[in-house]
């Protein structure tokens, strides 16, 4: 039987915050936006259609009260949502919070200036606060 394992990318360019129902949630290493990944735990799923209708609508689910939590608590402007899977083939939900003075606005976070990674004072600092807003959410199962 085939288990779930997280793409090496994924795990060098992000950080576990904890899991939810159907995906593992991770902050993406980059200081400059509120961005997080959502990875289905599910083995060998590249593409949202391949998921069982309920595991579609959980991530849905997920994916929408995430960021729903995250425009109220940092004030944000935008909140973009998708998967592109052109660089890592596994199924990844990209949940990224924007603001109209961000270093990207308006285009996409892809591809613009260099990542600022977080220092370990920050990135405790943040997770705290993402575990808080997950924890008044009500994500199913």
């Amino acid at each position: 039987m085939n288990h779930f394992s997280l793409h090496p990318r994924l795990a060098a360019d992000s950080h576990l915050i904890t899991h939810l129902p159907l995906c593992e949630l991770r902050l993406m290493d980059d200081a400059r936006y509120p961005w997080l990944i959502l990875i289905p735990r599910r083995p060998a799923i590249s593409e949202v259609f391949e998921l069982s209708e309920r595991d579609q609508q959980q991530m849905w689910r997920e994916a929408t009260q995430l960021g729903q939590a995250l425009k109220q608590q940092y004030q944000g402007d935008k909140i973009n949502i998708a998967t592109l899977g052109n660089m890592v083939a596994q199924l990844h939900l990209h949940v990224i919070l924007r603001h109209q003075d961000d270093p990207a606005w308006p285009g996409p976070v892809w591809g613009q200036g260099q990542a600022e990674v977080y220092d370990d004072a920050r990135l405790e600092q943040i997770s705290e606060e993402l575990l808080a807003l997950v924890d008044d959410l009500t994500l199913g199962d």
